[in-house]
């Protein structure tokens, strides 16, 4: 197995992040989404003006996964005011994990997830919680194994239909 390599993403990089957060959440959930939908969020949502956005934000760190120097994933978290909704300063979110699809089993997710507990830890949060769709079985397996528990609910947007998150959180 080659060495996972977690660094911050730089300025200069934001056109690798809109690529692999375009193709990751493209692989996760084109094939339960319309292609209507999944069209305007990708362009939304991974806009550069909204990635630079959020990377210029204090509150938000994001990090790519890489392998040999190739981005295989990434991570998002938010913190206080960054987050999607809690904006709990004891909390750190994590916003996103992907992991481009031929990469699945091959721990980067789990190293994306370590250096997010390293993060939360370091940053003295009492938890992390996080949002994730009631079809995506695997991520919900993946936050289970890690000791997440569900304690709540909230809608997330794609396009026009109207999706529901399983909120979990894990206290440190």
């Amino acid at each position: 197995m080659n060495y996972i390599r977690i660094d911050l993403v730089t300025q200069g990089e934001m056109e690798t992040l809109q690529q692999i957060g375009r193709q990751t959440f493209f692989e996760t959930f084109s094939a339960d989404n319309s292609e209507e939908n999944m069209k305007k969020y990708l362009e939304e949502g991974f806009s550069l003006e909204k990635l630079t956005a959020e990377f210029e934000d204090n509150n938000t760190r994001l990090y790519f996964a890489r392998i040999d120097r190739q981005v295989v994933g990434y991570l998002k978290l938010n913190f206080g005011a960054a987050q999607t909704e809690l904006k709990d300063d004891t909390a750190v979110e994590i916003e996103r994990i992907y992991v481009l699809k031929e990469f699945h089993g091959k721990q980067v997710g789990q190293a994306l997830y370590e250096k997010a507990i390293q993060v939360a830890r370091e940053a003295k949060a009492a938890y992390v919680w996080l949002g994730v769709w009631e079809k995506n079985e695997r991520a919900i397996q993946f936050y289970r194994k890690n000791g997440f528990v569900e304690f709540g609910q909230h809608v997330f947007k794609l396009g026009d239909d109207e999706q529901l998150d399983l909120m979990m959180r894990l206290e440190l």
